[in-house]
């Protein structure tokens, strides 16, 4: 390996436990060298594309794949300061902060799972997106569907779930004015091969694509479809709002009928989870009377261990 990239032995052993850091598997044999784990499918700009619904493609002004960056959302969030153009995706093999709701943690080893990001600007505003976080959970859950998975579910406002376990993950930021036209970074990140030392690092019950069929899966096929299925869905959101997709939602939703905890900023509320209405909020069942509660402003739990 040395003689392959002209540098010394302790040279690729720095490399090698620069990779190890970022979440690679790597087995190291002492006067032998080393060997992956398994196989990493980098991803590619081009292959993602072509993976893509060609009269879908057409709307990605710009996509970028990085090595590493500190977050997808951040880096958007900054273009969008920079550019006033709609369709410009942006996907890292890691992330040094990635972050979930809240600001927790969003633990991103290198190499396996899909981190990405889409800039979409709306030329309604911000008080229009209500159910956003939802319909783009459907388009989350046809993309997962179409590479094989079943028992897809969903928890209110932005997780995926297989099972019990959750897969995967929406972050939505939003940029512009409350009336006019604005522009939303749109984050998905997507267990697909999560190695199970950075998997220790996750609070709470985890899964992930390869481990719940049980096989490989392309991670620049996967890229592809949930891009095309995410287009779909703002394009028809912009038009038809969340109607389109709140049965779909709502058929998926694992905590309706359940007993919930909604953890406020200032305190807890506990009652049935109901539903969420046409706007997207969740209306919990409290002392004889339905309250809604909007996006971003609670965290779901279940009242108790089932």
């Amino acid at each position: 390996m040395g003689a392959e990239i002209g540098c010394s032995r302790a040279a690729i052993w720095k490399i090698v436990q620069s990779l190890q850091n970022t979440g690679v598997e790597i087995y190291s044999v002492r006067g032998r060298g080393y060997r992956l784990a398994r196989g990493i499918e980098l991803l590619s700009a081009a292959d993602i594309l072509a993976s893509m619904q060609p009269l879908l493609r057409s709307h990605v002004e710009q996509l970028h794949v990085h090595y590493e960056m500190r977050s997808t959302n951040a880096y958007l969030l900054e273009r969008s300061r920079q550019s006033d153009y709609s369709g410009h995706v942006c996907f890292a093999e890691s992330q040094s902060e990635g972050r979930g709701r809240r600001g927790r943690e969003w633990v991103s080893p290198f190499g396996g799972n899909i981190y990405m990001s889409l800039l979409w600007r709306f030329p309604t505003g911000a008080m229009q997106l209500g159910g956003l976080s939802l319909a783009i959970a459907v388009a989350v859950a046809r993309a997962l569907r179409e590479t094989g998975l079943t028992d897809i579910g969903v928890k209110w406002p932005n997780d995926i779930l297989v099972g019990k376990c959750k897969l995967a993950g929406i972050l939505l930021e939003v940029a512009g004015e409350a009336s006019g036209s604005c522009d939303v970074v749109i984050g998905v990140g997507i267990n697909v091969r999560m190695p199970v030392t950075a998997g220790q690092k996750i609070n709470q019950a985890w899964t992930d694509v390869e481990t719940t069929l049980g096989k490989p899966v392309g991670r620049n096929r996967l890229a592809g479809v949930l891009l095309s299925h995410l287009i779909s869905v703002v394009r028809e959101f912009e038009v038809d709002g969340l109607s389109p997709f709140l049965g779909e939602w709502q058929r998926m939703d694992r905590y309706a009928g359940h007993e919930v905890l909604l953890q406020l900023p200032n305190e807890t509320v506990q009652g049935i989870a109901r539903g969420v209405d046409a706007s997207g909020a969740l209306i919990l069942a409290k002392g004889g009377e339905l309250r809604r509660y909007h996006s971003g402003e609670v965290s779901l739990r279940p009242a108790r261990a089932e």
